[in-house]
């Protein structure tokens, strides 16, 4: 009877609310009365319901006696297996329904998380953002954020971000919405899922919703982190952000470790200036560290401003900030890639002083210098330190002295230390071959460097774009163009697409070649391909024009790299100045040197031996010691073919006892003569003499 009085209540909205028909069906009809008595009460609810026309959710019937029956009258219910009554069914299908009956039982949100679990994972199912939002409102008044978390992962890997709108528009209630936002935006940037991450910090501010300093540095970092950083604004928005921050009262006002992030960006990205405001807010809060400083440091030294980089440090110390291990291997590094291998030395035994424990990233470095120099053997006296002090070296310590050794010709021991590292647990890797391949190239043996490449392979390592690239410029090394080009071609057809390196070398092959106007026309390819050219493409092609006496074309192309907001580099600044040098163009030369300098581009050993070369041709001997004294003075050190160019004007001039002192001078220094410094000290004798000569000079003057 009560069944049937169900169904006669219900029977003037079924027309209406067909769905519903099946909540009170011919199911609950055959149901016993004793089955049917706990939803009893609800009857009255149901008619009002049904009877009223407003949509209004408080017109919706107490659904949670309905979920609570359910679940008192049999524990496993709402759990992996339980199947959903005929009672229950068109509150899974019907999305108003469903809410309707989440939100009824939101003062058990343990129950609540229950029931809307076992929902999602049925057949039909309609997942939603409201359903979403409705069930993670209830978790977070309830304080089960744990729980809420899981939820919302659910909701990323649904792809249901239309639940930030809904949230931002007050679907969760006041006290919900800020915690639940807070917590999405964690999780887009914990998935790196920037522009997500970015759009919803953006809505939160604009709507007044102030996100968690925490979570505001998280995107900073992913921002950091993305690879497009350098290249697609990221950096840019990184700083809009810290605006948007800055200019908060409170809430997510930035911290210590939001200007380290941001300077840590600048720094990788060369934006020094920028870094260096940043930098100063830091200093007037007495909160810079370590962190701040170490960035800076390292991003001075990839500029190759050293001595500010050293400056850094003796900053650092002046204010208390003590440095650390990761302080003293970026200075190390640093000191390394400059050459300064003396200093860098200083900084290793300093390290010890200051109780700092040098580790296999310090060892690493030093190893790397002296490989870098040539000097192999105290590299390796470096490589027994390092064991001897029980520090294991790592893959990268075999590889910087395969690297060594390959740099030297020396195939033979980088082989035998590739055996070594393997031997030592270490497998070889892409970079190792990469190492080994490039090598092979360098010394003109291509059947070897193809050998290596093929090992590879054998071994299941996956070449990349880097190998390949280095493949093709030692095909070009030996003019073979057809075999360069083919290379490329093999890697697309393997799906590794060339990078704006592969172009670069490529061009600057053919450009060697003198083939300009292939070179031209494998540029237009790059651009269509969507590369834009580099500092380096243009080098390439203004050197290239600089070597066939085109200097028109080749400041047209400079002109053009300054308009597209291309900064030359010392490279092309040099290529520049001596070819203008070289064609007696002084004004011309010292006009690039100018430039560079107002750009702060600091000019190397090659740049101050072009002029030194042009003044010597134009007999300007005084102006190019000057040169000599100045290159001396900003810490590089003249090499052989500074030494050469000068005894060869003082020669030329009749100033033997000058040139007789120049050659000294490379003997104490330790900077061995070659067979050019000897030709122009002796030209004019014959080879027998020049022989002897050379020898007397050496061992019987120089050595008394």
């Amino acid at each position: 009877m009560e069944a049937k009085e169900a169904l006669n209540l219900c029977s003037p909205s079924l027309m209406l609310f067909p769905k519903f028909k099946l909540l009170i069906s011919t199911t609950t009809l055959a149901a016993t009365a004793a089955e049917v008595r706990p939803f009893h009460h609800l009857l009255p609810s149901i008619k009002a319901y049904y009877s009223s026309s407003s949509s209004s959710p408080v017109d919706i019937p107490p659904f949670d006696a309905l979920v609570s029956g359910i679940l008192d009258s049999d524990p496993a219910a709402f759990t992996r297996g339980f199947r959903a009554p005929d009672s229950i069914k068109p509150l899974l299908s019907e999305p108003h329904l469903f809410l309707a009956a989440l939100r009824s039982v939101r003062r058990r949100p343990r129950l609540a998380l229950r029931f809307f679990r076992w929902a999602e994972s049925q057949p039909g199912f309609p997942c939603s953002e409201a359903a979403f939002c409705a069930v993670l409102q209830i978790l977070a008044e309830g304080g089960l954020m744990r729980a809420a978390y899981s939820v919302a992962q659910r909701v990323l890997h649904l792809r249901l971000h239309g639940i930030v709108d809904l949230l931002i528009d007050g679907h969760a209630g006041p006290e919900a919405t800020a915690p639940l936002l807070d917590l999405l935006l964690w999780l887009y940037t914990k998935c790196s899922m920037v522009e997500l991450a970015v759009s919803t910090f953006y809505k939160m501010v604009a709507h007044g919703f102030l996100p968690d300093v925490k979570n505001c540095n998280r995107i900073l970092r992913i921002l950091r982190d993305t690879a497009q950083w350098t290249e697609e604004g990221k950096a840019e928005e990184a700083l809009k952000i810290l605006g948007e921050m800055e200019d908060q009262d409170a809430g997510c006002l930035p911290n210590d470790i939001t200007y380290n992030v941001i300077i840590n960006g600048l720094s990788k990205k060369g934006e020094l200036d920028k870094a260096e405001k940043l930098l100063d807010k830091m200093r007037c809060s007495r909160k810079a560290s370590s962190f701040t400083y170490n960035p800076l440091i390292s991003g001075l030294f990839s500029k190759g401003f050293v001595d500010e980089a050293l400056g850094f440090r003796d900053e650092m110390v002046g204010f208390g900030v003590m440095p650390t291990v990761v302080t003293y291997n970026a200075l190390i590094y640093g000191l390394c890639r400059s050459g300064r291998m003396e200093e860098a030395q200083e900084k290793f035994v300093e390290m010890g002083k200051m109780n700092l424990a040098q580790d296999v990233v310090s060892y690493n470095s030093l190893i790397y210098g002296y490989c870098r120099l040539g000097n192999v053997k105290e590299a390796l006296c470096l490589f027994n330190h390092l064991r001897d002090a029980h520090i294991a070296p790592n893959i990268r310590t075999y590889n910087i002295l395969i690297d060594g050794h390959c740099r030297l010709g020396a195939l033979d021991g980088a082989q035998k230390f590739k055996e070594e590292m393997i031997c030592s647990g270490f497998l070889p890797d892409v970079y190792t071959y990469t190492i080994l391949v490039n090598g092979s190239c360098k010394m003109g043996n291509l059947a070897m460097a193809k050998g290596f490449f093929d090992e590879m392979l054998q071994k299941g390592l996956e070449p990349d774009c880097h190998v390949y690239t280095t493949r093709i410029v030692g095909e070009l090394k030996l003019g073979d163009t057809s075999k360069a080009f083919q290379l490329r071609e093999e890697m697309k057809a393997k799906g590794i697409t060339p990078n704006i390196v592969t172009y670069n070398v490529l061009i600057d092959g053919l450009c060697k070649m003198g083939n300009l106007k292939e070179a031209y026309g494998l540029w237009q390819k790059m651009v269509h391909d969507g590369f834009h050219p580099n500092c380096v493409t243009y080098t390439c092609l203004i050197n290239a024009h600089c070597e066939k006496g085109h200097m028109r074309e080749a400041k047209y192309l400079f002109d053009s790299m300054l308009s597209n907001n291309l900064s030359p580099t010392v490279v092309t600044y040099t290529v520049l100045i001596h070819a203008h040098a070289n064609k007696g163009n002084l004004e011309a030369a010292y006009g690039y040197f100018s430039k560079m300098l107002e750009e702060n581009v600091l000019p190397n050993e090659i740049t101050y031996n072009a002029l030194i070369n042009g003044l010597c041709r134009k007999h300007k001997v005084e102006l190019a010691y000057e040169l000599f004294d100045k290159m001396q003075g900003n810490g590089l050190s003249p090499n052989k073919y500074t030494y050469t160019l000068l005894i060869n004007e003082n020669c030329n001039l009749g100033n033997w006892k000058e040139a007789l002192r120049l050659y000294a001078e490379m003997h104490e220094k330790e900077i061995i003569p070659d067979f050019c410094t000897q030709n122009v000290l002796f030209k004019g004798f014959g080879e027998d003499f020049k022989h002897h000569a050379v020898k007397f000079l050496e061992t019987d003057v120089l050595c008394s």
